[in-house]
């Protein structure tokens, strides 16, 4: 009983319904997100046999994902927050479809697989471009359901169920490729989104913030300079995307399940959802022991053992030692997401939400499919496991080069007072 009301106590921002319904769409979304990901990355490995096919998906997603990410904050920032992604979720599930008909043996055996790959690239590209609208709505939606002083659980919350989505989706869509047919996974994909959908639908809408609609590229202006002047915003971002950047082996996981660990569609799936699980794990600790204090030093010290577990992973030729540095990398990241996004909240201003988070997906979210094509392109030249362990120590040059150049960074403290503190 008394764990119980110590949980209660720590956990406030579960007492607001629409945080309860924003949780229900995000966990279903991004395990949806991530189900179509999985089956598709293993589709085009098992058409082409070719590392960097894998590395070409992660590049044709990025490309929009940065490319719209210049307008994309503008536009939601001055836009209905739950329209936006309502809309956004619309369009994944046509994308769903798209994607469904071209896995169908009827379609590639008739088409070839060029044309059958070149469409699923153009299909990620679409994604890509989506997600550039996605991620600045959902983190402008947070801050306006959630009171301030609630942030930083909200964040843990939030980053929980981001990872609930990105376990599931792999173990599942690893499960339905061994079962089923691809078409059949992607139908699996798209009634979960039309469930995720239903939940946005019954959350009601939100105030616009930014009242003003001055010219699109000065508004553009002011969320990049205000960005780039404050400086723990920028430190952050860029700490995360060059680690994101090098240590990132999650593209190469279909060439680790199948030709290095020996192991079936089932495997690969636990493979893909080992970091989530890690992350869900670390989430319990932080439900009781939230992130309160140096919050600078512990960014640096997870984003150092991430790119230590990876050098393991890297070098590793057992499958449950794999899964474990991947849990591992896994915790230690849920730590950073965590302190990046509570410093994202705690910094911006309410009306510039949507700008700072289409930064941020530009500096962050896309790192993770640069990071893909990075892989792809390392491992085609120096060899698979070279490029995951080189990846690695990357990682730890960056936490290296910016612990010595950034000392506010490790002096950093959260401050849930003022808005927008451009220290």
């Amino acid at each position: 009983m008394r764990s119980s009301l110590k949980f209660l106590i720590k956990n406030k921002s579960l007492y607001y319904p629409n945080f309860r319904k924003y949780l229900t769409y995000r966990v279903s979304m991004v395990m949806a997100l991530n189900m179509q990901m999985t089956i598709i990355s293993y589709f085009v490995y098992k058409l082409t046999h070719d590392v960097l096919t894998l590395g070409m998906l992660g590049l044709w997603e990025v490309i929009p994902a940065v490319g719209f990410s210049f307008i994309s904050g503008h536009f939601v920032d001055i836009h209905e927050k739950k329209s936006v992604l309502i809309k956004c979720t619309i369009a994944y599930l046509i994308l769903s479809l798209f994607f469904m008909t071209l896995s169908s043996p009827m379609f590639y055996q008739q088409a070839g697989i060029r044309w059958t790959v070149s469409l699923l690239y153009f299909g990620v590209f679409i994604g890509g471009a989506l997600r550039a609208f996605f991620s600045p709505a959902s983190f402008s939606l947070l801050g306006l359901i959630i009171p301030r002083k609630e942030y930083p659980n909200a964040g843990t919350w939030s980053s929980s169920a981001w990872h609930i989505g990105a376990i599931l989706g792999p173990i599942i869509a690893g499960s339905l490729i061994a079962l089923t047919r691809n078409e059949i996974s992607l139908l699996v994909v798209f009634f979960i989104q039309v469930f995720s959908m239903s939940a946005m639908l019954r959350m009601p809408k939100q105030p616009i913030m930014k009242k003003d609609r001055e010219p699109i590229l000065k508004s553009l202006q002011e969320g990049l300079r205000f960005v780039f002047r404050t400086k723990i915003i920028l430190t952050a971002l860029s700490l995360d995307m060059f680690a994101v950047l090098f240590g990132g082996a999650t593209a190469l996981l279909p060439v680790y399940a199948k030709d290095i660990l020996g192991v079936n569609e089932l495997g690969f799936g636990w493979l893909r959802a080992a970091p989530g699980i890690g992350a869900i794990i670390m989430s319990a600790f932080l439900v009781f022991i939230p992130l309160q204090t140096k919050p600078g030093i512990k960014l640096l010290v997870c984003i150092a053992g991430f790119g230590l577990s990876t050098i393991i992973f890297g070098v590793s030729r057992n499958f449950a030692l794999s899964i474990s540095m991947l849990m591992l990398g896994g915790m230690f990241d849920q730590i950073s997401v965590i302190i990046r996004g509570t410093l994202l909240q705690l910094q911006t201003p309410d009306e510039m939400r949507g700008r700072v988070a289409a930064v941020s997906t530009m500096f962050i979210s896309s790192s993770n499919e640069l990071g893909a094509a990075e892989s792809g392109l390392t491992a085609k030249w120096m060899g698979t496991v070279p490029a995951v362990v080189f990846g690695g120590i990357m990682t730890l040059v960056v936490v290296a080069i910016t612990h010595v150049s950034v000392p506010g960074l490790r002096k950093y403290k959260y401050d849930i007072t003022s808005k927008g503190n451009k220290t």
